[in-house]
């Protein structure tokens, strides 16, 4: 009964079906899943709707799912009392799923309709995705050794069902009048890196062919021995690398590839017990054929899976998992290492992406143009362009497409985020400030791929994009990827991003520069090799309050244009810098100096025992009211100034667990910014809350006074009014030649801020600045 689509349509059209739902499913389906409250179920392959009906009597609200259009008519047109029901024509396994829930699913069911499923592993692990905490998944099926030998075909056998139960922590068998009902509860995936018995002497090279078909989802065979396997074996006497894969391919799965498609990436060199085991990976980026089963002596059957998915698939043959970690860096963490040997020749890029990756690019570009990051039609192409997920291959597609999240790709040993790809709105924001034109080059510290490709995608079919790491990891996978994913515009070097790129730097400089990593300082290099004119955006640390600022050089002179509020990864290359820390009562909370002298603690202790000052300021803001302006305002103009980190309510009043607030110091004394709630009301807009400082010390009248009326003049100079004018100068400047302003020395370079409110010069604009360090007039 291999019907297409149309085919099982008919099979209804003719007044065809299934066998009946039985009272013992029923009954099993009552006690062991039964609704909760506002409970939602799904049930794939609902036929006419028997199942769908019985699950509402039940109290679900069910989607009740077909790819057959002649099953669903006669569903609606059958059954009563389906108020309950949605009748949802979808192929599940082929599909955008966008009509299911976005909610999930207190219970999933697949009745008599799982052994017509091709990549049940997939989609298994795809539907547990959907299951509500403390979910249920139901598999209704006939069991292979009780049903005729002619209809096997629409049975499992007990390999199977095994399979099927692998990945979840509770698994329950019942039968019901010859059909296996299985339940399964608690998605438990992982993966396991398997070994086959002592390989044979001439097994010793061997290949392994990488395919994906056109949602790029990777071919994989169950074999026999209980372990999934990519396509691949031993290489004949006389026979390329990538003539065996091709080989084993079409014998192994009855799919064909032209030699000129298939293309050796790498060879892994590793040790099985006293055999030394080459195994070449070959990637195929062209394929035809039907897929089939031509070896069941050594295979079960062949799927395709999500690369996200893979971490979580069970025991994967161990030379399969590497050639799979080569490929796609991320998707199998943890594998023991081995050598690997990348070839000089790279392949090209190869597509494939799922409806689904489509839509949710969409909406993602949507929400981002939306909140007014992506203001260009430029960057909104890009957007809408780009496969995001592609550089991201170990994260679902929601994960990818979360426009407000932030995915780590690499951490060091502590656990701390060492790489990761950028929220899309800031991103976007970002490569917005660069006023990028077609056939510009553009400089990138901090590599991950997708960031890169965005910029190339700008830059138009000339634009190119050089982007550095000093992690060898992060650089490996950014080639890799980008070389499955990019244009082929993207340059990806190892090094420290601080210094630059001087061998691939334009004549004239880079036409824009984009640093990925949070700064404390802003490099020479950086303003070096950037052109005249053009833009450096990155993310710098002031007095530990991180800002992505658009920089514009004119000569040796940066000029602040642009200003977002964020947060990025730290620096780990030459110019890293460790945060000075002051621990105070017991380790209770921290002042940290980010700029500037530390704080002499001296006298401290014995403050924070006595008695606390409190000054009301005046000044409120809206409960969803940003005031990120009035943290660098203080932090540039108060004298002493630090922040105070991982306060506790057993170490200062009004501070909650883990605050991290606006501090001064100076004389054994210390003073700090709070608020508190001073008018309630049903919406964030009608809460108002006022700015309190308290103090401690024999100086605590004078810091308080000192930090209310800094809040004070920021309210009344600043608010509103946007970010600072700031310039950057190189570190060896003397003051007179600075402008009048607040001057915060950096190593390299020293920034200046012109506040409204602080001294007439303040007034003047950038550009008069411009001319002024010229020599000219307006």
């Amino acid at each position: 009964m291999a019907y297409d689509r149309a085919e099982w349509s008919r099979h209804y059209d003719d007044d065809r079906g299934f066998r009946p739902l039985r009272d013992s499913e029923r009954d099993l389906l009552a006690r062991h899943a039964p609704a909760p409250d506002s409970g939602r179920a799904l049930e794939l392959g609902c036929g006419t709707g028997e199942l769908a009906v019985f699950l509402a009597e039940l109290g679900y609200t069910v989607d009740a799912v077909d790819f057959a259009e002649g099953a669903l008519a006669r569903a609606r047109k059958e059954r009563t009392g389906t108020e309950r029901v949605r009748w949802l024509c979808l192929d599940i396994e082929r599909d955008d799923p966008a009509e299911l829930s976005e909610d999930g699913y207190d219970l999933i069911t697949l009745r008599l309709v799982f052994p017509f499923l091709h990549d049940r592993t997939r989609i298994l692990h795809s539907l547990a995705g959907r299951l509500r905490a403390g979910g249920t998944l139901v598999v209704i099926t006939p069991v292979a050794a009780t049903t005729p030998k002619e209809r096997r075909h629409i049975a499992l056998n007990e390999e199977e069902i095994s399979l099927l139960a692998e990945g979840w922590a509770q698994v329950e068998r019942f039968e019901a009048e010859g059909l296996a009902v299985l339940v399964l509860r608690s998605p438990a995936g992982d993966c396991a890196v398997v070994e086959k018995s002592r390989p044979e002497p001439q097994a010793v090279v061997g290949v392994c062919a990488v395919v994906t078909d056109d949602c790029g989802r990777v071919l994989l065979g169950r074999s026999t021995r209980g372990m999934w396997e990519l396509p691949g074996g031993r290489v004949e006497p006389g026979e390329s690398f990538q003539a065996a894969g091709v080989r084993e391919l079409a014998e192994e799965t009855d799919l064909t590839a032209d030699l000129g498609d298939a293309h050796l990436l790498t060879i892994l060199h590793d040790d099985r017990a006293d055999v030394r085991r080459l195994s070449a990976v070959v990637r195929v980026s062209a394929w035809d054929g039907t897929l089939a089963l031509p070896e069941p002596h050594s295979f079960r059957r062949w799927e395709w899976h999500d690369l996200h998915a893979l971490a979580g698939l069970g025991s994967v043959f161990a030379p399969s998992a590497q050639a799979l970690e080569a490929v796609w860096p991320g998707v199998l963490p943890g594998l023991p290492p081995v050598h690997a040997y990348p070839h000089a020749i790279p392949h090209p890029a190869i597509g494939g992406e799922p409806a689904e990756a489509v839509r949710l690019r969409q909406e993602m570009a949507e929400r981002v143009i939306a909140g007014g990051w992506a203001p260009s039609p430029v960057v909104q192409d890009a957007l809408r362009t780009v496969p995001r997920h592609r550089f991201i291959p170990e994260s679902p597609l929601r994960t990818a497409y979360d426009d407000d999240l932030a995915v780590v790709t690499s951490r060091d040993g502590t656990g701390t985020a060492i790489s990761s790809v950028s929220a899309a709105w800031l991103q976007s924001d970002m490569i917005e400030k660069l006023h990028l034109e077609p056939g510009m080059t553009v400089f990138e510290a901090g590599s991950g791929g997708y960031n890169a490709e965005l910029m190339a995608h700008v830059g138009g079919a000339t634009g190119r994009v050089v982007t550095v790491d000093l992690d060898p990891y992060v650089v490996h996978r950014t080639h890799r990827i980008t070389a499955e994913a990019g244009r082929g515009q993207v340059t990806v070097l190892l090094g420290d991003g601080s210094q630059g790129a001087p061998e691939h730097t334009p004549r004239g400089g880079f036409d824009g520069s984009m640093i990925t990593h949070s700064c404390w300082d802003i490099a020479p290099a950086w303003r070096e090799q950037l052109a005249e004119g053009r833009y450096l955006v990155l993310p710098l640390e002031i007095h530990g309050y991180t800002r992505a600022i658009a920089l514009q050089r004119h000569g040796d002179v940066l000029h602040a244009r642009d200003w977002t509020y964020c947060e990025f990864v730290r620096d780990r290359g030459a110019a890293a810098r460790t945060t000075p820390i002051t621990g105070l009562a017991g380790g209770e909370f921290q002042l940290c100096q980010e700029d500037g002298t530390p704080p002499d603690p001296a006298g401290l202790e014995e403050a924070l025992r006595g008695p606390r000052h409190e000054l009301p300021t005046g000044v409120t803001v809206a409960g969803m009211e940003s005031f990120e302006t009035l943290q660098l305002y203080a932090a540039t103009t108060l004298p002493g100034f630090c922040r105070m980190a991982g306060a506790r309510d057993s170490a200062l009043a009004a501070l909650p667990y883990g605050a991290d607030t606006a501090t001064t110091v100076a004389d054994g004394s210390l003073a700090y910014l709070t608020h508190i709630l001073v008018k309630d009301g049903e919406t964030p807009e009608e809460r108002r809350s006022e700015f309190i400082i308290h103090a401690v010390g024999p100086a605590r009248d004078e810091l308080a006074e000192r930090m209310a009326a800094c809040v004070q003049s920021w309210d009344q100079h600043v608010r509103g009014n946007g970010y600072p004018q700031m310039t950057v100068h190189p570190t060896g400047t003397p003051d007179h030649e600075l402008p009048t302003g607040h001057v915060l020395d950096k190593t390299s370079s020293r920034l200046v801020f012109q506040w409204p409110g602080q001294h007439p010069a303040a007034q003047i604009t950038v550009e008069e600045a411009v001319l002024a360090e010229a020599g000219g007039s307006r």
